[in-house]
């Protein structure tokens, strides 16, 4: 988790919502990084997750993550849930709970959902405190700056 809050806190430069991701492979070495670049790229899909995962599946030479463990600093959304059970990812670790809009656990359950011919195992609330004030702390800035204009 450390690792991706080091991504999520390199989101500064570019003004994106600070969420940061690793992807492990067996052996806890990293395979993949990625931290939000929406804002940088002008891409809606440019999630830290996907980004992640596209640099791991470049590293393995296979898309399919099958051994692998996705950490990621907020719990991802539909759109990344579903990418995380299309890389075949068996494993997400994850830190904040996104109230809003989350996709494993909190108001969709997309990674364990038993309709879906894949599924992941789940550990949330990973140094929770660490990432959730990392969002705080983005938000709280944005607002002060909204209000100064």
């Amino acid at each position: 988790m450390g690792a991706a809050l080091a991504e999520a806190e390199a989101c500064r430069a570019s003004g994106d919502v600070p969420v940061g991701a690793v992807v492990l492979d067996r052996d806890g070495t990293v395979i993949g990084t990625g931290r939000n670049e929406r804002e940088l790229r002008q891409d809606p899909t440019a999630h830290a997750e996907v980004l992640a995962l596209r640099a791991a599946a470049r590293s393995t030479g296979d898309w399919h993550l099958t051994d692998a463990t996705l950490v990621v600093t907020l719990e991802p959304c539909p759109m990344c849930a579903g990418a995380v059970l299309a890389a075949r990812v068996p494993r997400v670790v994850y830190g904040a709970w996104d109230e809003k809009a989350g996709g494993a656990g909190s108001v969709y359950d997309i990674t364990r959902d038993r309709r879906l011919p894949h599924r992941a195992e789940v550990f949330a609330g990973v140094r929770e405190p660490e990432c959730r004030a990392q969002l705080d702390a983005f938000f709280a800035e944005r607002r002060g700056a909204a209000t100064e204009a």
